[in-house]
């Protein structure tokens, strides 16, 4: 197992009433997320974003970070997992001219509506089934992604970034660390269907064999 490293520190944090988006979310509310189509990222803040458009001020600061701790330079080989419209490539492409991305998502509106010079590099996909080739990336990367699954399949995700990568890895998860962060994580979610204790998340990533890098989505 690799280390717990905070990669997204420089990430600009909004304010979240966690207590409000507890009361207002209906399990209507998460099943209609959980579709990753339109509501969930262009439709009403009930369902999802209420409106996912690139913003530079999120992902630019994050990139140097992400290129300093996996040393990534021209021609290396980078895989975004649930990459959405692409945002963070685009940013990383920026920072390192001639990294070479790649990104899946499960949702094909995500991709459809995805960056124009990200498209090329991106396309739909399950985080279970991976189609690329053992050790084909340099790097993988899952931010807030594989907790969207159920545990197992969480496990079948995990070890598909263990196969298609060369070792460098970097996942974020829904987690808790005390019965506070427990109940604001539960009011919080939308999509998650397995939040665990960092703990247990660290029993998952040892049982499967991930040696990547990881840390966790506390609101």
């Amino acid at each position: 197992m690799g280390r717990e490293i905070d990669l997204l520190a420089n990430y600009p944090r909004s304010p979240r009433n966690v207590e409000q988006r507890g009361r207002d979310k209906t399990e209507e509310d998460r099943a209609i997320a959980r579709r990753f189509d339109r509501e969930f990222f262009d439709g009403d803040r009930r369902t999802g974003y209420g409106g996912f458009n690139y913003d530079p001020r999120f992902w630019t600061p994050v990139a140097p970070t992400l290129r300093d701790h996996f040393g990534l330079t021209a021609g290396s080989t980078l895989l975004d997992i649930g990459c959405a419209k692409g945002f963070m490539l685009h940013d990383l492409q920026a920072a390192i001219p001639g990294l070479q991305v790649r990104g899946v998502d499960v949702s094909r509106y995500a991709i459809e509506h995805a960056l124009p010079d990200m498209k090329p590099h991106l396309s739909v996909a399950d985080a279970r089934d991976l189609p690329f080739a053992s050790g084909a990336f340099d790097v993988v990367i899952a931010i807030n992604t594989i907790h969207n699954l159920e545990r197992n399949d969480c496990a079948r995700a995990l070890m598909e970034i263990e196969r298609v990568g060369r070792g460098k890895a970097f996942v974020t998860v829904d987690a808790w660390r005390d019965d506070a962060d427990r109940e604001r994580m539960f009011a919080w979610n939308l999509t998650a269907r397995t939040i665990l204790h960092v703990d247990d998340w660290k029993v998952l990533f040892a049982e499967v064999g991930y040696t990547g890098d990881y840390y966790w989505f506390i609101p």
